[in-house]
This record gives C-alpha cells, structure tokens and sequence, in this order.
C-alpha cells in the first residue's frame, strides 16, 4: 500500500507539471503566431531652414537684402524669384544708384537759323567761280542751319539749284557766335553754261527742318562785289560745319 501511494502521488505530480508545461507551450505558440510587431516607420525629420540663407542644392525663395539687385543667390541655389530685369548677376542697379534714362521722345525741336543771323558772302580764287557764304547764330540760343541756303539772285525768280551730293551726315546746329558755310558756284568753269551776265544783289533765305519752302525769317539781302557773274549753270551747296568742307563742291 505504501508503494502505491507514493507511485500514486509520483503520478500526480508529474502529470501536474506536464500541464503547466503545456500551458507554457501553447502561451508560446501564440505569441509566436501573432509574430513581432513592425516598428512603425517613422517620417524623415524636416529641418526648417535658418533665417536670412538656405541648405546647399535647395532653392532660395527670400533673397537676402542689403546686396545688389538681381546678384546670384547663395552657391549651388536658384533664386525662386528673379529680379525684375531678368535671371542674372549685374542686371540690375545697386541700392542707392540712378538709373540713366533713355531721352524723351519729345525734347523739344532745335529752331532753324535765321532770325538773329549775320551772312557775309566772300569771293574766293580757288575753285574757280566759286564765292562762300558765311552764317553766324548772333542770338543767344543754339539754332540749326538746315539743309542749303535758298539762293536768289537780283530779280530772280527761281532759286538757286542745291548741289545734293554736297549734303552733310548730320545737321549742322550752331551754339552761339558759331558759323556754318555753304559755297556758290557762279558759273562753269569751261563756260558751258548760258545766259551768263552780271549780278548785284543775293537774297538768302532759309530752308525749315521739313525742307519744304522758306522759314518766316526774312531774308538775308546782300550786295555782291562788282562784276559778279553767273550763268544756268550756278549752284550751292548744304551748309557745312567748316569752309574746307564747304569749298570742296
């Protein structure tokens, strides 16, 4: 009997501990199903940039202030915005400069000569047949002497053919006390011309910006030296800003 309750209670203890064992296995065996849990994935920290710059390859929305308008960001930036002028370093004006602006269209006409003018007329030796004219602004505003003066001679009533391949690159303006010259050809050379005869008197008037007619100023009347002749083939030339251009017609 006593052999028999100790197998007795042998059996008991192991069968005790079998089912702990069991229970621990199968406490296990869940665990193990539901597996290990993922670890979240955590989102990539922004770092905001520091005031008044920006990281290296990112583009640069606030330019700083302080530097040159239209200077390039900072390196391996884009600027977002470009200056207004365009993309690009020196396109624009430094801080406190002026801008150089373009002249306005609607400056003001410089007046053509004629209303405070002196015009002398000088017989000259060489080129043949030739005499020169003299313009000078005796006002005391610049004016300009357009094109050529209009020439008659005595009584004449057409004017003096203007010698065009004598027209000068740019119109000559005269400040004041400055001349202008145009010189006459009185008659040919080698007398091809016709109705030649003596003159006395040429009145110079003044042709407008338009060339179109004579300005309102009257006319410059002069008295020619004696024996001053011409013919048809008498020409002038445009005003010139020298007397060697002038004389080279």
């Amino acid at each position: 009997m006593r052999t028999f309750r100790t197998r007795t209670t042998t059996a008991a203890v192991t069968a005790v501990l079998a089912a702990l064992s069991l229970t621990a296995c199968q406490n296990d065996d869940a665990s193990g199903a539901a597996g290990p849990s993922a670890p979240a994935s955590a989102a990539p920290a922004t770092t905001a940039p520091a005031p008044g710059g920006s990281a290296a390859g990112g583009a640069s929305r606030t330019p700083a202030t302080g530097g040159a308008t239209g200077a390039t960001g900072t390196s391996g930036g884009t600027t977002a915005t470009p200056p207004a002028d365009g993309p690009g370093a020196g396109k624009g004006s430094t801080t406190g400069g002026a801008a150089t602006k373009a002249p306005s269209e609607g400056a003001p006409v410089t007046e053509p000569c004629g209303a405070d003018v002196k015009v002398t007329y000088t017989p000259v030796s060489r080129p043949l047949n030739h005499g020169l004219l003299t313009l000078t602004n005796t006002g005391s505003q610049p004016c300009a002497a357009y094109h050529a003066p209009l020439l008659r001679f005595d009584d004449g009533q057409a004017a003096t053919p203007v010698n065009d391949s004598s027209r000068p690159q740019a119109v000559v303006t005269l400040s004041p006390g400055a001349a202008a010259y145009a010189s006459i050809t009185l008659a040919a050379a080698d007398g091809s011309g016709s109705d030649g005869g003596t003159v006395r008197k040429l009145a110079v008037h003044f042709a407008p910006r338009s060339g179109e007619g004579s300005t309102d100023a009257d006319p410059a009347v002069i008295a020619l030296p004696s024996g001053t002749y011409t013919d048809t083939s008498a020409t002038v030339t445009h005003w010139q800003s020298s007397m060697d251009d002038a004389l080279m017609y």
